[in-house]
This record gives C-alpha cells, sequence and structure tokens, in this order.
C-alpha cells in the first residue's frame, strides 16, 4: 500500500479534525476550472460521484493517486504549480493545482455530488480545410499518456510525454520537460525515430498511450530505426535554468496502421549527463 493512501486512512481516522482546513463542494465542472489549494505534507482529496477511469497531471511536481472514486493530491516543492484533469463516465473535470500554500488556506477536501453536464464540442473545421489543433481541442480530445515504470530525476534531464491527438492525419504529441541537473539545458526540437519490429518483454498491445520509464527502456528491442519528419515542433522556452520545466508539442504526419504496435521514440539535445529521450508507445 502506498504512503499515500496510508496517509489518507490516517486523515480519515482523525474524522476531519483539522478546523481550518476546507471541504468544498463544487458545482458541475463542464468548461469550468477548478482551483485546488494545496498544502505540504498534507493530502487533498478530490471525492468525484462515481469511479475515476484515469487522470493526468502536467507535472511530476504533485503526487496524484486514485482509487474508486476519490484522488489524491499530495505537492512536493513549495512553489510548482501545473493543472490536473480528472475522468469518470459522465466526461472530463478540469482543475489547476495552484502553490503549495499554508494549511488554514488549504483545500482539505473538494467534493464533486453531481455529475458534469457533457462538454459541448468545439465547431469542426470545414472539411477539406487544414490546420493546426485550437487549444480547446487540444484540452478537450487529447487522449492522456501513462506512465509505465519509474524515472530518475536526479541530476538529469527528463522528459514527460502527457497527451496525444490525431487531428487531419498528422499526430500531436504534448509533452513536458524538467531540467533537474546544476546546468543551464537548451532541449531543441526533438528528432523522432520510429522503431523497426520492437519487442519487449511485455505484450506491447496491453501498454498503448504509454511512455516507457528509463528503467524499462534498455528492456526495449528493435531491428532498427526510421527517421520520421516533424511536421511541426514548438516550445514554450528554448533555455532551461537548472530546477525549470518547460512544455512543448511536436507533429508528425500520422504513422500508418500496424498489425503490431507502433513505438515511437522522441530524441532531444544531449544534456549534462547524458542523451534525453522519451519513448511512446501508440
Amino acid at each position: 500500500m502506498s504512503r499515500i493512501w496510508l496517509s489518507f486512512l490516517a486523515v480519515t481516522a482523525l474524522s476531519w479534525g483539522a478546523r481550518a482546513q476546507k471541504v468544498v463542494v463544487s458545482e458541475p465542472a463542464g468548461r469550468q476550472i477548478i482551483h485546488v489549494q494545496t498544502a505540504l505534507n498534507h493530502l487533498t482529496v478530490l471525492e468525484m460521484n462515481e469511479p475515476v477511469s484515469t487522470v493526468a497531471v502536467g507535472s511530476p511536481v504533485f503526487k496524484v493517486e486514485w482509487r474508486g472514486n476519490k484522488v489524491f493530491i499530495e505537492p512536493t516543492e513549495p512553489d510548482a504549480e501545473t493543472n490536473l484533469f480528472v475522468w469518470t463516465a459522465s466526461g472530463r473535470f478540469n482543475y489547476e493545482l495552484d502553490p503549495a500554500g499554508t494549511v488554514p488556506n488549504m483545500d482539505f477536501a473538494i467534493e464533486q455530488p453531481v455529475a458534469a453536464p457533457p462538454v459541448a464540442r468545439v465547431p469542426g473545421r470545414r472539411p477539406g480545410k487544414r490546420g493546426d489543433p485550437s487549444p480547446a481541442e487540444m484540452l478537450m480530445e487529447a487522449k492522456p499518456i501513462r506512465l509505465h515504470g519509474s524515472f530518475s530525476q536526479k541530476d538529469r534531464v527528463t522528459v514527460y510525454l502527457t497527451d496525444l491527438l490525431e487531428h487531419d492525419g498528422q499526430l500531436f504529441i504534448r509533452y513536458t520537460i524538467r531540467n533537474e541537473s546544476k546546468k543551464v539545458y537548451s532541449p531543441g526540437a526533438p528528432q523522432i525515430l520510429e522503431l523497426r519490429a520492437p519487442w519487449y518483454r511485455e505484450s506491447l498491445y496491453t501498454l498503448e498511450s504509454y511512455q516507457l520509464g528509463c528503467g524499462q527502456v534498455p528492456g526495449l528491442k528493435s531491428s532498427g530505426e526510421i527517421p520520421i519528419e516533424v511536421a511541426k515542433s514548438e516550445i514554450r522556452s528554448p533555455r532551461l535554468e537548472p530546477g525549470e520545466e518547460t512544455a512543448g508539442i511536436t507533429a508528425i504526419k500520422l504513422p500508418p496502421a500496424h498489425a503490431e504496435p507502433t513505438v515511437l521514440r522522441l530524441i532531444f539535445v544531449r544534456g549534462p549527463r547524458g542523451p534525453v529521450s522519451a519513448t511512446l508507445v501508440l
């Protein structure tokens, strides 16, 4: 049983005893973004009205786990903020995780007693017209990428793949880069390779839309690599000081359908402590 789950049981045993902490009942989310106030060494609980199917968080600085209809959030650093998406059968709920503050101001729990109404779709582009997806399309239609394995952040530059979106024959991949090294890092645009005849000790069919952790990548074998043309690549900040992170997006022509899973490798400029890459199973 994980530490965050044990902490939740301990908090429950206190019968919600901290007077200063707040229990909030939120309205149906829809397109609303709900701000969540957290505090170091404390849990905030999101309690939905139905089981949670998956979650996606924009930064590893926040520990996020879920069980049943509850999502548990714990910040590990004082000044970080990011976004969080929670999916249930009723749709997606949107949260903004604010920087960890004082215990009196934190949200002890946020209850969601009413399912969100169906999210209105953004009107599609006219047939035949091509273009980049809008921010709304990225938020509403993107598929989250989950992590398989763990990542060693100590003194390294790490890439976290966060979302996928298929649009007008292109595959858009959104990612976050975090510089935990002691030197400035400039990632540049990624080079993308497709692995030829990939083989892994586990079935790749069960790892669709997963990023392999650094401990799992050495177990992935292939008969070669095929360069993939990058149609578009953007990054919020081209220069990362130690401890900073940034977000980026890259687009490639949608790979042809294969009878077997497709594995892509995104390779960035070499970091102070070695290669910087991310491996994605499609």
